[in-house]
């Protein structure tokens, strides 16, 4: 190894199941060397990035709260998953700053048009939001293939925001969309459980939910409950703020009933 890969060792070595919550920039300054170097230091190992070795470094862990278990006994596992379901639930709308969340939705409520973006596990929430956004009068739109999405972002104008769902807030993806729209002068509003994660620190107002990550095989496993969660409490609270929007849903549901027996 050269110098600089050894540094990057030694911080792992000392420490991996803290370095499991790292981003790549803690992880970078804690070695004392560049993002750029812990990048190169995960393809020299033969890992596709950072995330790849923070997989790596969770499934050895001694850590339990990071495996995926399931207990023989199926009450006591429905139990197990109640209590986790319930703190993320919990924690990510107790943990809500009363400014942060107003600041949120004056935003939404007066742009013109709201393009949300996700990706991989989170992006049924983007569906989701666009249609909940929809139903109470707030134009939004959303698109999985993410050369569509970015080109609906270049032909958006300065009325409109990008609302931006990652868990992790580490996507190359999402930070190049953001960065496309910042250029074009469109505010970000991001959600993610990391506030010093790329995404969070890019954007113009972060909210932060509460979700600890997983290994379920061989990969991350990321829960919806937290994005699911602030959307929600969004959608409500916009309700609550206005109750035309309940004439809006009430009419909306009318125009789909009759598809329903």
């Amino acid at each position: 190894m050269s110098v600089t890969d050894k540094k990057i060792a030694q911080v792992i070595l000392k420490k991996p199941q803290d370095v499991v919550d790292y981003t790549i920039s803690q992880l970078a300054i804690e070695a004392e060397v560049s993002e750029a170097s812990v990048s190169r230091f995960c393809k020299n190992l033969g890992i596709d990035g950072f995330h790849q070795l923070k997989t790596r470094l969770a499934q050895v862990s001694d850590d339990s709260n990071v495996s995926f278990t399931v207990d023989d006994d199926i009450q006591a596992s429905l139990k197990n998953i109640a209590e986790k379901k319930d703190s993320e639930i919990s924690n990510t709308l107790k943990n809500l700053s009363t400014d942060k969340m107003a600041a949120a939705l004056s935003i939404i409520k007066n742009a013109r048009l709201i393009q949300v973006v996700a990706e991989g596990n989170t992006y049924p929430v983007a569906i989701d939001t666009v249609y909940k956004f929809n139903q109470i009068g707030l134009l939004a739109m959303s698109d999985a293939a993410f050369e569509t999405s970015i080109a609906q972002t270049l032909n958006m104008s300065l009325e409109d925001i990008l609302l931006v769902i990652s868990n992790s807030g580490e996507s190359k993806s999402l930070i190049k969309q953001i960065d496309v729209a910042q250029k074009r002068g469109i505010k970000v509003l991001a959600i993610t459980n990391r506030s010093d994660s790329p995404i969070a620190q890019r954007a113009d107002l972060h909210l932060k939910t509460y979700v600890r990550e997983q290994i379920f095989q061989s990969e991350y496993y990321f829960s919806r409950i937290a994005a699911s969660t602030m959307i929600e409490a969004i959608f409500l609270l916009l309700i609550g703020q206005d109750k035309g929007t309940l004439d809006k849903i009430a009419r909306h549901e009318e125009l789909i009933s009759d598809r329903k027996i």
